[in-house]
């Protein structure tokens, strides 16, 4: 038997006459590009999320890229940022041609230590000893926070710290959205806020997408023009460099029908985690992960950290003997990725990242998971 590690199928049998729907509306009106459904997904995201604009574009990394853009990032800054994320995350600094700074993590929530963050800030003032990279005459301009998994970053802390510094603060919450940080909606914590639509997110589309949040009515007129190649009042005077960002109106239409459930469906990924806590908790070398009083996790990923990376090995070869999966995020932190290898890190660098990468992996994590399933999962995991 295979155990699913995310089952779409479950969820597309549930909500099939909406997205057949959804999808022949647009079929039936041929507005492929900027359709009215991305409009009314954006306004309707915004009101979830509790932000005044959202703007949907074609991906994740776009949103990213979008955001950074939007803050004039160029080559000379340093933008701040966790080494235990997706490639994406520091990509999008250096794809506009800045240095991404890292800064290691807090080792119960993975997301990036603010105590850190700020030593790194004050170390590339020339007050104190943060490691950084091996870039001569770096101007420190921003800050991306990472909610991993789906929990939100502290994200007092780090605006504490962004204000105190004079940096923007972009959150990636690639992997949060429905989750809430003190009553606030993921999404709503950062100058600008990043969110992906990849089919495995939370909220996911059948294909790519994203969106960025924001209050500022001057940062939307900036994503809106830098979303379709800079284009100015006049469509034909390109008035900045942009990208061709836009998000497909058919995925817009895919993600209505797919929102029409999500509240309940990250009630149900509570549900999951509840129970993969209470059956996983009591495991010796094990530690499940928690979530901070006044938060709420959306679950993007479920992942347990062993006790060692022979444990992990031992684990891993139990589950996928019995046919479940367990993939490992991240396995190589961002500082010892091949592709910035001339920044200078080296390992031990951030040993907090790179322990959990050692020890950490993900189990079968969807609102759709049967309890049966699992307890069976549990039960490898114990035996092992």
């Amino acid at each position: 038997m295979n155990i699913p590690f995310i089952d779409l199928k479950k969820q597309f049998t549930r909500i099939e006459e909406q997205v057949r729907g959804n999808m022949d509306a647009v079929l039936e009106h041929g507005a492929y590009i900027m359709g009215p459904e991305i409009k009314a997904l954006e306004e309707r995201l915004a009101e979830y999320c509790g932000t005044k604009h959202a703007l949907g574009c074609a991906s994740g990394t776009d949103a990213l890229v979008l955001a950074l853009m939007s803050f004039d990032v160029k080559p000379g800054d340093a933008v701040f940022t966790t080494p235990f994320t997706f490639f994406a995350t520091a990509e999008a600094i250096a794809f506009l041609g800045a240095t991404p700074v890292f800064v290691d993590i807090d080792p119960v929530t993975f997301n990036i230590n603010p105590l850190k963050l700020n030593e790194a800030i004050m170390a590339m003032k020339g007050e104190g000893g943060h490691i950084l990279p091996a870039v001569e005459g770096l101007t420190p301009k921003g800050i991306i926070s990472v909610d991993i998994f789906g929990l939100p970053a502290d994200f007092d802390a780090i605006s504490a710290v962004a204000k105190k510094h004079d940096l923007f603060l972009v959150e990636d919450a690639a992997q949060s959205f429905g989750g809430e940080y003190k009553g606030r909606k993921a999404c709503s914590l950062g100058d600008i806020t990043c969110t992906s639509f990849f089919p495995a997110k939370p909220l996911g589309c059948y294909g790519d997408g994203g969106m960025c949040f924001t209050d500022n009515d001057e940062l939307i007129e900036r994503l809106r023009s830098h979303r379709v190649h800079g284009q100015g009042p006049d469509k034909y005077d390109n008035i900045r460099l942009g990208i061709n960002g836009r998000l497909d109106t058919l995925q817009a239409a895919i993600l209505q029908a797919k929102f029409d459930v999500f509240p309940e469906e990250v009630e149900l990924r509570d549900e999951v985690a509840t129970r993969y806590a209470e059956l996983l908790s009591d495991i010796p070398g094990l530690t499940v992960p928690t979530v901070p009083k006044g938060d709420r996790s959306v679950w993007a990923q479920y992942c347990p950290l062993a006790e060692s990376t022979e444990h992990r090995t031992r684990i891993q070869d139990a589950l996928k003997e019995a046919g479940v999966p367990s993939p490992i995020y991240y396995p190589i932190p961002m500082h010892l990725q091949t592709a910035f290898k001339d920044l200078g890190y080296k390992m031990g660098d951030f040993p907090i990242s790179e322990d959990a990468a050692n020890r950490i992996f993900a189990i079968p994590m969807h609102p759709y998971i049967e309890r049966e399933t699992q307890e069976m999962i549990a039960d490898v995991i114990r035996k092992a």
